[in-house]
């Protein structure tokens, strides 16, 4: 049985709107479960229970959880997506400032990450058991084994700390010019290209390698064609599906899984926005960032899907 695309992407959307529902009911009922609560945080803990209480009543915290949500969720649906509790700015504001620099971080990532990453795919590919492919593999494989905040924590004792040529903190403005913040950015780039290109580079490798086992590329070489040519020509069209999937998973992750690298280079996006908000119990912020976080997963991998159904139409195929 064949679904057209546009049936197929509101399934996938309907899907999507279901994720995002659970979403956000683990990251409330979440949130509710751990110790402590806004109140506590902003007064500290010599603060009297009196005072502590009526700021709960202040900010409805008295109020059933339940309750809450389903107050939450309906101003959500509105575009209202509430007030902080630590300082009392519309979250919606706190998200939008915060959400360029993260996009600018990811979109500078994938500048780079994702034509090296599928370049030296095809090189171990094709050079695949040789001194060359042992190189790659070798140092992506121990790339993938190391946490991102210690690599992160290697290229600053690196090129900040002992060679001096990079910012080992990236504080980052609206008033600075693209090759100021370029700089100032340099060192959570690099961190997040080296991790992401390991992925895309293994999954390259994985995908050319298994299509050149196939019966038209053992006929190719037959033909007496030359190994370049048959994975550029031949194997690499067939072998997009699989590549663009991992490419815009590592996507969804320099947009979503950056909290670590932006903490580690004290970067003002939105990862170190949640960080905060979970410190102080922020529900509002916590739920507007998470939401964000997840409808960018969300809408990245739809965005897969349909790349990989254009690239290889048989996956509209189902029994």
């Amino acid at each position: 049985m064949t679904n057209s695309l546009p049936i197929i992407i509101i399934q996938r959307l309907a899907m999507g709107v279901f994720i995002l529902f659970g979403v956000s009911i683990l990251i409330t009922f979440g949130v509710e479960a751990l110790s402590g609560d806004v109140c506590s945080a902003i007064l500290g803990q010599a603060a009297e229970p009196a005072t502590v209480a009526a700021c709960q009543v202040q900010l409805g915290l008295n109020r059933p959880i339940h309750i809450r949500y389903v107050d939450w969720l309906f101003n959500v649906v509105q575009g209202d997506f509430g007030t902080s509790f630590a300082n009392k700015r519309e979250v919606a504001e706190q998200i939008g400032k915060r959400l360029g620099n993260t996009l600018y971080l990811a979109t500078s990532t994938a500048i780079f990450a994702v034509p090296i990453g599928i370049l030296l795919g095809v090189i171990a590919a094709l050079y695949r058991n040789s001194m060359i492919d042992h190189v790659i593999s070798t140092s992506t494989l121990s790339t993938i084994s190391s946490p991102e905040f210690f690599v992160g924590y290697i290229l600053v004792a690196i090129f900040a700390v002992n060679l001096n040529w990079l910012p080992a903190i990236s504080n980052v403005d609206s008033s600075m010019g693209f090759l100021e913040r370029l700089y100032a950015t340099a060192l959570p780039v690099m961190t997040l290209t080296m991790v992401t290109v390991a992925h895309m580079m293994r999954m390259t490798r994985a995908s050319v390698v298994n299509l050149l086992a196939s019966p038209y590329i053992e006929m190719a070489k037959l033909k007496g064609l030359k190994p370049s040519r048959i994975i550029i020509k031949h194997a690499l069209p067939n072998a997009w599906s699989p590549i663009i999937q991992v490419v815009v998973l590592n996507l969804a992750y320099m947009i979503v899984g950056v909290v670590v690298i932006e903490v580690v280079f004290v970067y003002p996006g939105l990862g170190a926005l949640i960080v905060d908000a979970v410190l102080n119990r922020d529900l509002p912020v916590i739920q507007g960032t998470a939401m964000v976080f997840a409808s960018a997963y969300v809408l990245l991998f739809l965005l897969a899907d349909i790349l990989s159904m254009l690239a290889n139409p048989r996956l509209r195929h189902r029994r």
